[in-house]
């Protein structure tokens, strides 16, 4: 995998929210210029990276009684954030189960909790304005999962964090 400033970002996000544990409500993080926020707060430079070109993430406060997705659609960023991440727990059904999924909302609930075969995951999906993204997953069993990494795993919500920079 190719390092970037914007998967290094990725991955400190995903440590960040790995290292308290799980069952996390959704987390959002601006991505801005390590550079641009040393310059503002000297102070900070020994607690961040030397590379010019890196980036860092500042979680952002969410209201609890919002879904990400619907919060998303309203969510500008000013031009000094230069991308974005966004942390969610989901669980994943292998693609072969979809079929006999039911269309009602509160049956398809039961159904998914109840699959044998559902899987607990955390996804991450950071970009930036100029269109690059990575993303990780990473299942909750077993307790040492393989971090899985790219740069489009999590396609729907990469799509959500772009509109929220144009």
């Amino acid at each position: 995998m190719p390092d970037s400033p914007l998967r290094q970002a990725a991955l400190e996000v995903e440590s960040h929210v790995g290292a308290e544990g799980w069952d996390q409500p959704p987390r959002l993080f601006a991505l801005v210029p390590t550079a641009d926020l040393i310059a503002k707060e000297p102070g900070l430079a020994d607690q961040l990276s030397d590379d010019p070109a890196s980036m860092t993430p500042v979680e952002q406060e969410l209201p609890a009684d919002r879904e990400l997705e619907d919060l998303l659609t309203e969510i500008v960023w000013p031009e000094a954030v230069i991308g974005c991440a966004a942390v969610v727990e989901r669980i994943m059904l292998p693609p072969e189960a979809e079929a006999a999924l039911p269309d009602d909302p509160e049956e398809l609930l039961a159904v998914v909790a109840a699959h044998p075969d559902r899987r607990e995951v955390r996804l991450v999906a950071a970009v930036v304005r100029d269109g690059g993204a990575h993303s990780a997953v990473r299942a909750r069993e077993p307790h040492d999962a393989e971090l899985l990494e790219g740069p489009d795993l999590v396609p729907g919500l990469i799509e959500h964090l772009r509109r929220t920079l144009a």
